[in-house]
């Protein structure tokens, strides 16, 4: 048996030398940055596509108007994403506001809300509101205001109704002040009663082309209760005929001492 000289091979080296600790940490280092490289080097899934609505104006300011005529605006819709944009639903809060809408505008493109509110719809400051909805994931909703002043032609003032309330003998009377907003001379030309026998009536101008004013009393000494109309015609094509709507309610003084 071939013998070897301990002092040539030692028992504790027969192992590959060991590494020095900064090598061990360099092929460490050396691996994560291969799985890096190899992770960026995979394909990733692209973003799904997806609407984005852009709508530049909301809110729609008419001014004074009067109320008498249709009243139109259009909104613009922007689709700023990626898919079709679709319009799933329009509406106004009134029956009065008529809507009409592009139901789907491409990727990149743009289209339109048209709303129109119907004439004899709004009186004095008005707001009409209408609810949009979309298919856009991150903004499902939009609301569009049109707000405005609207004048009528000829105002009238309290109201078109007369109420005459009383005993009989007493100054009972009722009046309605006609004004006109129209840029031509205004004048009250004619009246009709389907009342005659129940009421007297008067019409005084209070500003020439521009005022009137309708005064109403009961006739007589009449007692109970009537209703009736008062029809007065005009010169003006936009307000050719104007109603007022007369209540009666006649009753018998009390006697004395009650």
């Amino acid at each position: 048996m071939v013998e070897f000289p301990t002092d040539v091979i030692d028992a504790n080296h027969l192992n590959t030398t060991r590494q020095p600790r900064s090598c061990r940490y360099l092929g460490v280092l050396l691996l994560l940055w291969a799985g890096v490289i190899a992770w960026g080097a995979l394909p990733f899934p692209a973003a799904a596509a997806a609407p984005r609505a852009a709508v530049p104006e909301t809110s729609f300011d008419f001014g004074t108007i009067t109320e008498d005529r249709p009243l139109t605006h259009t909104f613009v819709v922007q689709n700023n994403g990626t898919a079709p944009l679709v319009i799933e639903e329009v509406d106004p809060d009134c029956a009065c506001t008529v809507p009409r809408y592009d139901q789907s505008i491409p990727a990149g493109g743009q289209g339109a809300i048209t709303l129109t509110i119907k004439p004899f719809s709004v009186i004095h400051r008005f707001k009409k509101e209408t609810r949009v909805r979309l298919n856009d994931p991150d903004q499902p909703m939009v609301y569009l205001t049109m707000t405005g002043v609207a004048q009528p032609f000829i105002e009238i003032q309290p109201s078109h109704i007369v109420r005459l309330r009383g005993a009989s003998g007493e100054d009972i009377r009722g009046q309605v002040r006609f004004i006109s907003h129209l840029p031509t001379p205004f004048r009250i030309t004619e009246y009709r009663t389907n009342i005659p026998d129940k009421i007297e009536v008067t019409i005084k101008p209070e500003a020439p082309d521009k005022v009137y004013v309708l005064e109403v009393r009961p006739k007589g000494q009449q007692s109970g209760p009537f209703a009736g109309v008062i029809e007065l015609f005009t010169n003006s094509k936009e307000r050719p005929r104007l109603i007022v709507r007369v209540f009666g309610e006649i009753y018998l003084p009390s006697s004395g001492g009650q």
